[in-house]
């Protein structure tokens, strides 16, 4: 959500930020929406004051025994009165108009953000290469999983259709793993707390973090509750409608979630496998802080995504989006993208944003300083770290033997009960 005021002080810098997302000016829009609504405002205010001066003259016909003039006041206070509703209707109308215009834009790009029409603009920031040799080609997750009988996209379409699947016996037991493994990385070394949230949501959620009203079509919804597309939306609104005391911040959160998204922009894409599921799982890391905080905790939060992949000892490379391939909601993304050798690409794994107050002002949530004075938005940050169904498919790929077995990277071994190799069924 954008402040109009700011809009109003610098509307040249509003258009130049949409023009770098690839939008048309708006800020005179705005503006002239904002003077409406001003103006059914001051005309709604102008009936009220006027009736309260009647009233006043009115007590001053009757003591007066001016009944002739009394009886002329309160007509005019009649026909205000008449008039009210409609002015009141106007000024809800003028500001949702607004309001909802507001909501419509996407979150102005940081200064530092390479500008480009889509993918193909963003830039390399670094990049990590695994100690064990990297394999360059080798076969897809899905070829891997359905001849071992631990990976099933039948059983899950005849019960669920398209872009479901059923994992069992130990591939079902390394996804657990990967989550669990993630957990306790984020928690135990890097300052996260743990959550159980809710995964079905109200709209108000849903809004706040910017999944509706724009994406209403990539979200299922179950009844009067949303299911979360990414646990980014109950983790963020826990603090809105809040005012937080400067020192509590920053707020580290994370949750391991079932995440759920329609895909229906994504018809013939990635058809085969998981890449692209209506369910999957997912760790979720997000960030509370004040504005001074939240570019150093960008970085921060990139290096924790990274840390999972390095003891993964997974190659990947970091890719900073440019202005029109990051998020509705994003000020400054960095994608973190792995190696799978069957596709022989780079994949994302994570994406790591930073939304300034963007999303703050959508769910109202406040920091006050510590003397106690000034109160201003928070900044929100959100990233994957990481999704535990496409770490599945690239410890598939990476780890895959000549065999068809899947070596069971180290770091997992503990969570995997002493089992090295993933082999299928055993008798």
């Amino acid at each position: 959500m954008h402040d109009i005021r700011a809009i109003r002080e610098n509307p040249d810098a509003f258009d130049e930020a949409l023009r770098r997302r690839g939008l048309a000016p708006l800020a005179a829009q705005l503006v002239a929406l904002d003077d409406a609504r001003k103006s059914a405002i001051s005309a709604a205010q102008a009936n009220q004051e006027r009736r309260n001066a009647l009233a006043k003259e009115i007590g001053g016909a009757k003591k007066a025994k001016d009944e002739a003039r009394a009886q002329e006041l309160m007509a005019e206070v009649a026909r205000l009165k008449d008039e009210a509703p409609t002015l009141e209707a106007a000024q809800g109308e003028a500001g949702k108009t607004l309001d909802d215009r507001l909501a419509a834009i996407p979150n102005r790009p940081n200064p530092d953000v390479p500008e480009g029409a889509d993918e193909h603009g963003n830039v390399e920031y670094r990049r990590f290469e695994a100690h064990r040799p990297q394999l360059a080609t080798g076969k897809q997750h899905f070829e891997i999983g359905e001849a071992s009988g631990l990976m099933d996209f039948e059983a899950a379409s005849r019960m669920s259709g398209a872009r479901f699947v059923v994992l069992k016996g130990q591939l079902a037991r390394l996804e657990r793993a990967l989550g669990q493994f993630m957990l306790d990385l984020h928690t135990g070394e890097h300052g996260y707390t743990e959550v159980a949230p809710p995964i079905l949501v109200r709209d108000e959620a849903m809004f706040g973090t910017a999944q509706l009203p724009k994406f209403r079509d990539d979200q299922f919804q179950a009844g009067e509750h949303w299911l979360i597309p990414t646990a980014e939306v109950p983790l963020t609104n826990l603090v809105r409608e809040s005012i937080l005391r400067e020192e509590e911040l920053p707020l580290r959160f994370t949750a391991l979630t079932p995440c759920f998204r329609a895909e229906a922009g994504s018809a013939g894409r990635d058809t085969r496998g998981m890449l692209r599921q209506h369910q999957f799982n997912k760790v979720e890391l997000v960030s509370i802080t004040t504005p001074e905080q939240s570019a150093a905790e960008h970085e921060r939060m990139l290096g924790s995504a990274e840390a999972v992949l390095k003891k993964l000892d997974l190659p990947y490379r970091i890719m900073t989006l440019c202005t029109g391939d990051m998020g509705f909601a994003s000020q400054k993304t960095y994608d973190i993208e792995v190696w799978m050798p069957g596709q022989e690409t780079f994949r994302e794994i994570s994406s790591c944003s930073v939304c300034g107050d963007f999303q703050a002002r959508r769910m109202n949530a406040r920091v006050r300083a510590r003397d106690g004075k000034a109160v201003n938005f928070v900044h929100t940050l959100n990233g994957s770290g990481v999704a535990v169904g496409r770490a599945l498919i690239a410890v598939m790929e990476n780890y895959q033997n000549p065999d068809g077995s899947v070596t069971v990277p180290s770091v997992l071994k503990a969570y995997m009960g002493g089992i090295e190799r993933i082999e299928g069924f055993k008798s």
